[in-house]
């Protein structure tokens, strides 16, 4: 029996409409229509002989084959996509400065760097992990080609990624007890810092009584200082140690607000190294930043 050539196109918008949640945040994604993209789910589905979607009240979900279909979508794709940048990736070099928050430089975004480097091995990325701040005063100086900060979505420079929440965390086994009329220790970033800011507004907000009792400069220290029961802190789920937990309303403690994701790049024209560079980061960002 002769098997049917599964549609590229088709496997792209599937892989698109898992990362980003929805239908139509896909067809934009994959510059398509919202009925092309259907059509494309449809011809799938025949190729296939079985169903990818199924109706979870308002919510359309990955079918057991669906789900099989998109582990496979994902493998089909990134050998297609290895092969095509092993190919191309050959005639692009040079040097791309690029700087990173510490949240997203101890989870998902090295091994994506892995990947472009193996893709395009001739360009050379130096990193430099620091605070968002720092990183967008040395995009401005000049010192840097392209950053991914957080906070910072108002600048004229700022390409929205994502809107991330943002979570109090404790040391794992803490029961989160807020004692009524208890002074609440917090580990905290110096100033400024705007998870810092939105923490302590929203505590000033609920009439809590709070004091820094643990200050650092250091994600890792931060980290540590919250494990060590030195005081709770608050950032997004990026990047979270898995001896942290979140904490909420439940916790007595206040709800806090989202934070923006956004790449920042230098004026000027653009390298081809730097356009590719800038593509995959965004790619992998959406990816793994998309609300799931």
């Amino acid at each position: 029996m002769r098997l049917p050539n599964l549609d590229m196109d088709a496997l792209r918008t599937l892989v698109a409409i898992l990362q980003l949640g929805s239908l139509a945040r896909a067809a934009e994604r994959v510059g398509r229509s919202q009925s092309a993209v259907s059509q494309q789910m449809r011809k799938l589905e025949t190729q296939l002989g079985q169903p990818l979607f199924r109706k979870q009240g308002r919510r359309v979900v990955l079918t057991e084959a669906g789900d099989r279909v998109h582990a496979y979508a994902r493998r089909i794709l990134e050998l297609n996509d290895e092969a095509v940048h092993s190919v191309r990736g050959a005639a692009v070099d040079g040097t791309v400065r690029f700087g990173l928050p510490g949240d997203f430089a101890e989870s998902w975004l090295p091994a994506a760097l892995g990947q472009f480097k193996k893709a395009y091995p001739a360009v050379r990325v130096d990193v430099a992990v620091e605070r968002n701040g720092l990183l967008l005063e040395r995009l401005d100086r000049g010192e840097l080609d392209l950053v991914l900060a957080m906070g910072h979505a108002r600048r004229s420079d700022a390409e929205l990624l994502a809107r991330l929440p943002m979570t109090w965390l404790g040391p794992a086994g803490t029961d989160g007890g807020l004692r009524p009329g208890a002074v609440l220790d917090l580990a905290l970033y110096h100033p400024p810092c705007f998870f810092r800011q939105a923490g302590t507004e929203a505590l000033d907000k609920a009439g809590i009584v709070w004091r820094p009792a643990f200050v650092t400069a250091s994600l890792q220290s931060l980290w540590a200082g919250v494990a060590a029961g030195l005081g709770l802190t608050l950032r997004t789920s990026a990047g979270v140690p898995s001896h942290l937990v979140r904490l909420d309303e439940r916790h007595g403690l206040p709800p806090l607000p989202s934070v923006e994701v956004c790449l920042h790049a230098a004026s000027g024209g653009a390298s081809p190294a730097l356009t590719h560079l800038r593509r995959a980061v965004t790619e992998q960002a959406l990816a793994h930043l998309a609300p799931g």
